[in-house]
């Protein structure tokens, strides 16, 4: 019984870090948008986004590090959307 348990218990652990590591890479989808899509599909479906000149590149860094927990962006959907808004300025 205590074998099964271990067995099941090493799956498990297996399955879950071949996962986590699978999904430290960007997705395939995030990989062929632009930072301007990017920014049309999570910023404004929560709240009219406003014009990429209205803020300076300093106050969209602070902006998009809270955005990206409050929306769960990705690492590379932030880096995308933060290069397009700073390219606008």
């Amino acid at each position: 019984m205590k074998k099964k348990i271990w067995i099941i218990a090493l799956t498990i652990l297996t399955a879950g870090s071949v996962y986590n590591l699978s999904s430290c890479s960007a997705s395939k989808s995030v990989q062929a948008k632009s930072g301007v899509q990017l920014w049309g599909e999570n910023c404004v479906r929560c709240h009219n986004a406003p014009s990429p000149t209205r803020y300076s590149d300093r106050d969209w860094s602070v902006i998009l590090t809270h955005m990206r927990v409050t929306a769960n962006l990705t690492e590379a959907e932030e880096t995308k959307i933060r290069e397009y808004l700073q390219s606008a300025n």
